[in-house]
């Protein structure tokens, strides 16, 4: 019985050394980077033939002018040496790499840096007034009052017309002789009011129409944030003794903190890339003093003569890159506030 027992168990001990032995080695096979990513096709497929098309769609739509653009910033191109067809002639593409000759010339010219400038006080006007107003109007319909959905509907009326509609509508009523807001001050006796033939003005103008455009989103969002509170706090609040001042500064901005940081993202990328209201109200004008970034690139590259189509794309990387660093500081500020995003 003894030599027996003393058998099983050295068989069992053989056992435990070969399954030991074979153990890593299964594991290894199965927790490759390949076998992990086989499971997932074969589990999840489903998923993965839902978002093939968005993803292709993309990497048309976005993807291959991004890399397009790239390789054209580190060229000479420009329409004096792009491929083009003249009739049935067909000339073919002579411009030449030159590496990182347009962002040296870009970056070395003056005009870029005041364009930077406008482009940052534009934006950091147009965020704060849109968010103060969106936040004020937003608190104002969280109430309980008659007519408030009629009101909800004409605050969002903004965001429901078609940009260029817009713009051109605040076009006419700033028009220096014939606008309705200079016949409204000459019948009070004021004198008429240059709004897009005085840089000053202009910048006042295209600020006010970007405010005005922006206002619904900001507003709908905050609203949605607002909504979101428990309305226990406030009544514990205000149990306490606490005034409308401190449960505002102490309820509703921490509560609307992470709708915040993210209407605030989007609305500071939008409004450093709003070509729509800089060119289709002032052109950039009068003279260059209204121009960001976005549309000097568009000039560079379809009015200036002869068209740099080098030197436009490397605006565009450079205002991409501006906006993605400015994205990761932004994240980075958020985590250190302990937000997560």
């Amino acid at each position: 019985m003894a030599a027996d027992t003393s058998r099983s168990v050295a068989k069992a001990a053989d056992g435990e050394t070969t399954l030991a032995a074979r153990g890593p080695s299964r594991t290894t096979a199965t927790g490759s980077p390949r076998g992990g990513i086989r499971r997932a096709l074969a589990t999840h497929w489903y998923a993965w033939a839902m978002i093939a098309p968005v993803v292709l769609v993309l990497g048309v739509i976005v993807g291959w002018p991004l890399v397009r653009g790239v390789y054209l910033s580190l060229t000479n191109a420009n329409e004096r040496n792009v491929a083009r067809t003249i009739g049935v002639r067909h000339i073919d593409a002579t411009y030449e790499f030159v590496g990182l000759d347009n962002y040296a010339d870009v970056l070395g010219d003056p005009v870029f840096w005041q364009r930077l400038v406008w482009t940052v006080v534009w934006t950091v006007a147009c965020v704060s007034i849109t968010f103060v107003l969106g936040l004020t109007l937003a608190t104002m319909l969280n109430r309980q009052f008659r007519g408030r959905a009629a009101y909800r509907m004409a605050l969002i009326l903004p965001w429901a017309v078609p940009g260029f509609v817009s713009v051109f509508a605040w076009r006419f009523l700033f028009n220096r002789d014939n606008g309705i807001l200079n016949k409204v001050l000459d019948g009070g006796g004021i004198s008429a009011i240059p709004w897009l033939d005085d840089p000053t003005w202009a910048k006042l103008s295209v600020i006010a129409v970007n405010v005005w455009l922006g206002i619904p989103f900001m507003m709908v969002a905050l609203l949605g944030g607002l909504q979101s509170i428990p309305a226990e706090l406030y009544e514990a609040a205000e149990m306490d003794g606490a005034g409308p001042w401190q449960r505002f500064r102490h309820i509703t901005l921490p509560g609307l903190r992470a709708v915040s940081m993210t209407v605030i993202l989007l609305s500071t990328i939008w409004t450093f890339n709003m070509f729509p209201v800089i060119f289709l109200l002032t052109r950039g004008g009068p003279g260059d003093s209204t121009e960001i970034l976005v549309t000097q690139a568009f000039r560079e590259a379809f009015i200036a003569s002869p068209r740099d189509f080098a030197g436009s794309a490397a605006w565009g990387v450079l205002i991409l890159g501006l906006l993605m660093i400015f994205a990761l500081v932004y994240r980075r500020s958020l985590r250190k506030q302990g937000e997560v995003w």
